[in-house]
């Protein structure tokens, strides 16, 4: 590791011991010098280049359209930057909180804190003062930049004698407020230059705590090269961005999912990104053609229900689609293909990678495929002693790259990475011509009577059924076949939940797949458990899955 930036090592301290470490493998792509401020690169080196007039920012407000230049954003950042380490007396390796929805403050209150040396500690929008009070004490976060209008949750995090409080969270500024802790009031009058922070490329300057999938969220620890690297991979070989893309999407800016797709990848191209807050399908077609984007992110869900909606608005602007976060099953691929005429991007990631790793896009689409390793990773699929499996064989997906899992302080790093190899918990199967087709989560294959079951094929070949809107897939305990298949099923307005549609299910994915594999239980409910990003909980179905077979005693419906 190059000589630290940081006055503050606790972060740094509390990274996994080194033979806990990933491998990690640089290309041509990812030789970058010992010390680099990721912020800059993503921001300052346009404008010194020539590019400063350029727009990278576009929101609307109030029903006013706005534009942020490459120059503008850096003098709004260089002055937040002045308000942490001036105002507030910040030192590099500070960690600092961020709230907020996706918009402008929170984009240049990102890239303030990482340009200061600082460590960014994003949070979801959502999350309540509890989990708040999770993600505080384990990063140990002394100061925060919040959305004034998220400040509730936050608040009871600094009232002292609250079940919440966080003592050592002694500073907060509050952005889009007013009064005398508002972030505004303290940047007016700031230098529009700042001396960035000479920072080393593995300098810590993030610590993205999981979206929370399983209930435990983990920090997981970036360093400045990470963020540029994953700009310099799935975008430049697969996305393939030029400077007059115009993206859009609905992942927050506090999952890495967003903060690449929404902030990183159109920042390093030099493209801009419109930033909107609580969109729904119908709002996000109604951006991408006020706006005439060109790239959007989303989740599968919202793809899902854009493609019924999309014939009633003007996107031809949009060339390129990118789905991730969960698995996109395919009726959702061919229905938005079919009402846009876009190949969808889809790819895998996860936060302990940063972002996407296995991805193809346009005529390197195959069916049933998420695609081939991005150029800059190496991918191999292995059994239970971590050696590899011949083509067409089902196994645990193995990754290395110039990005991994680095941990804070947390003995799960050691189930993650073996070998040197990271393990994101998926099962997967490559074909010979180096396609990986995703099979489930690690702990959502279903064994039923000796049977390995994957719970996103019953899911697909359920949402190929007219009645279905959406649906989860887990195992529910069986006292005969150990488990059997259970689907929640939410249905389309006026589709019946009576035992006759329950029936209907259950033969029409007897017929698409094999009949083994039909789900026994089919539970009807109003909506799914999702988290903020749109991700299927499916710990939360599993919880499900065992109340109901306890209630049941453990029988399930031949």
């Amino acid at each position: 590791m190059a000589s630290t930036a940081h006055l503050d090592t606790f972060a740094r301290d509390r990274l996994p011991p080194p033979e806990q470490w990933p491998e990690l493998l640089f290309n041509e792509d990812t030789q970058y010098p010992p010390r680099m401020n990721c912020a800059l690169e993503l921001v300052e080196r346009h404008v010194r280049e020539g590019r400063g007039a350029r727009v990278a920012i576009r929101y609307e407000q109030d029903g006013a359209r706005h534009a942020v230049t490459y120059a503008e954003l850096a003098a709004l950042s260089n002055r937040i930057a002045h308000v942490l380490t001036g105002d507030m007396k910040l030192v590099p390796g500070n960690r600092v909180l961020l709230r907020g929805p996706n918009n402008l403050m929170m984009a240049a209150s990102w890239l303030a804190v990482v340009k200061a040396g600082l460590i960014a500690v994003p949070t979801m929008p959502l999350l309540r003062a509890k989990e708040l009070k999770q993600v505080i004490d384990r990063a140990q976060v002394g100061a925060a930049l919040c959305d004034a209008r998220l400040r509730d949750e936050l608040d009871a995090n600094l009232a002292p004698g609250g079940a919440q409080h966080c003592p050592g969270l002694a500073q907060v500024r509050y952005f889009n407020g007013s009064g005398a802790d508002a972030l505004e009031a303290a940047i007016a009058g700031k230098p529009d230059a700042y001396a960035a922070c000479d920072t080393a490329a593995d300098d810590i300057c993030l610590i993205a705590f999981t979206s929370g999938t399983t209930g435990q969220p983990k920090g997981t620890v970036h360093f400045h090269r990470d963020v540029i690297a994953m700009c310099d991979l799935f975008p430049r070989h697969v996305l393939k961005p030029g400077p007059d893309d115009i993206f859009c999407g609905t992942p927050p800016l506090a999952f890495t999912f967003g903060l690449g797709g929404m902030l990183c990848f159109p920042l390093r191209a030099g493209a801009s990104t419109v930033l909107a807050e609580r969109l729904t399908p119908e709002s996000l077609l109604a951006l991408i053609q006020s706006w005439r984007a060109t790239i959007v992110f989303t989740a599968p869900t919202f793809y899902r229900q854009m493609a019924a909606l999309a014939p009633g608005y003007d996107i031809a602007s949009l060339k390129k689609s990118v789905s991730a976060g969960e698995a996109l099953p395919d009726a959702t691929r061919q229905s938005w293909k079919a009402a846009t005429g876009i190949e969808m991007t889809d790819g895998i990631g996860g936060t302990e990678m940063m972002h996407i790793f296995i991805s193809s896009a346009g005529a390197d689409v195959r069916p049933g495929a998420i695609g081939k390793v991005v150029p800059g990773y190496v991918a191999r699929i292995v059994d239970e002693a971590m050696q590899p499996v011949p083509p067409g064989t089902v196994g645990r997906l193995a990754v290395r790259g110039p990005t991994g899992c680095r941990y804070l302080d947390d003995p799960r790093q050691a189930a993650y990475v073996k070998d040197g190899w990271n393990l994101p918990g998926d099962t997967f199967m490559a074909d010979a011509d180096g396609y990986y087709f995703y099979q489930a989560r690690s702990d959502d294959m279903i064994v039923s009577a000796g049977y390995n079951i994957a719970g996103p094929e019953v899911e697909s070949a359920l949402m190929r059924h007219a009645a279905v809107a959406e649906c989860g897939v887990v195992g529910m305990a069986d006292a005969e076949r150990g488990q059997v298949v259970a689907a929640y099923v939410v249905l389309r307005p006026g589709v019946p939940a009576g035992e006759d549609t329950r029936a209907a299910l259950q033969a029409y994915v007897k017929a698409e797949i094999a009949p083994y594999k039909y789900p026994r239980r089919v539970i009807f409910v109003d909506a799914l458990p999702r988290t903020e990003t749109g991700k299927l909980q499916r710990f939360r179905l599993r919880q499900m899955a065992e109340q109901q077979a306890a209630a049941d005693g453990g029988a399930g419906q031949p």
